[in-house]
C-alpha cells in the first residue's frame, strides 16, 4: 500500500513563492505517476499538474503554467511542487496523488482527480496580503 504525506504550506503573500513536497512510503514511488490536485472552499478539486514515473513527461492546468514547477526524486521517493509568483486564487488545500499511469490522472480534458488515486491528507496554502 502506497502512502503520501504532504508538506511545505503556510501562509505567504502574493509574489512570493512556496516548494510542497510530497513523500512516499509502502511502495517504490516510481511505479506511479504523481499529481498534485488543490480543493479550495466551496469548489471542487482541480487539477495542478502531473508527472509521470520517470519525470520525463509532465502537464500543468492553465491556471498555473510558467508559476509552478512539479518534480520528482524517485531515489527519495519524493515528488515536488515549485510554486512561484502565488497569486490569492491559489489559495486551497493541496493534494498529492499517484496513480500507476499518467493517463489515469489526465486526459484530453486536463488533470481528472479521481478517487481510484492514492491520496494525501493535503497542505493548506494560503496568499494573502
Amino acid at each position: 500500500q502506497l502512502a503520501l504525506v504532504e508538506s511545505g504550506g503556510g501562509l505567504v503573500q502574493p509574489g512570493e513563492s512556496l516548494r510542497l513536497s510530497c513523500a512516499a512510503s509502502g511502495l517504490p514511488l516510481d511505479y506511479y505517476a504523481i499529481g498534485w490536485f488543490r480543493q479550495a472552499p466551496g469548489k471542487e478539486r482541480e487539477g495542478v499538474a502531473c508527472i509521470d514515473n520517470t519525470g520525463a513527461n509532465t502537464k500543468y492546468a492553465d491556471p498555473v503554467k510558467g508559476r509552478f514547477t512539479i518534480s520528482r526524486d524517485n531515489a527519495k521517493n519524493m515528488a515536488y511542487l515549485q510554486m512561484n509568483s502565488l497569486k490569492p486564487e491559489d489559495t486551497a488545500v493541496y493534494y498529492c496523488a499517484a496513480d500507476p499511469s499518467l493517463s489515469g490522472m489526465y486526459d484530453e480534458g486536463g488533470l481528472v482527480p479521481r478517487e481510484s488515486h492514492y491520496w494525501g491528507h493535503g497542505t493548506q496554502v494560503t496568499v494573502s496580503s
